[in-house]
C-alpha cells in the first residue's frame, strides 16, 4: 500500500518566514512608539500628582517643596518611570514663589524630549501633553 506523506516544502517554509519577517518589520516600530507614549503618559501623570502635592504642601507650609521624596512631598515615582525619566523640582523665589517640575528622559525614552510643568500649569512641549 502506498502512503502519501503530506509535509511543507522548503519553498513554502521560506515564504512563510519571509511573510512573518515583513510583518514584524512593520509592527515593531509601531510597538516601540506605543511603549514610548505609554511611558510619557506615566511620567505626565506623576508630574500632575507632584503638582497637586505641591499645592497641598504650599497651603500647609507657605512654601513649595524642593524634594519629591522623603523630607519633601513624600512621593515616589512609579516603578514604570524610574528607568525612563529623572524627575526634579526647581524653585524660584519671589512674590509669588514658583516651581518647575522637570522630567528628563533617559535611555530609549531620550528621543521623547524633556517635559516640564510649572506652578501656573504651563506644560512644555505642548505637543506632547
Amino acid at each position: 500500500m502506498d502512503r502519501q506523506v503530506s509535509a511543507f516544502t522548503l519553498v513554502e517554509l521560506l515564504v512563510s518566514i519571509a511573510v512573518i519577517a515583513i510583518l514584524a518589520a512593520i509592527a515593531y516600530p509601531a510597538y516601540v512608539s506605543q511603549v514610548i507614549k505609554g511611558n510619557r503618559a506615566a511620567a505626565q501623570q506623576f508630574m500632575l500628582d507632584v503638582a497637586n502635592a505641591q499645592a497641598q504642601y504650599q497651603l500647609d507650609a507657605r512654601a513649595y517643596a524642593s524634594v519629591v521624596g522623603v523630607g519633601g512631598l513624600n512621593l515616589a515615582p512609579p516603578q514604570s518611570t524610574l528607568t525612563n525619566y529623572v524627575f526634579s523640582i526647581g524653585l524660584t523665589a519671589g512674590p509669588p514663589p514658583r516651581y518647575v517640575i522637570t522630567a528628563t528622559p533617559v535611555g530609549r525614552q531620550a528621543q521623547d524630549g524633556v517635559l516640564t510643568l510649572d506652578s501656573a500649569g504651563n506644560k512644555t512641549p505642548v505637543s506632547k501633553w
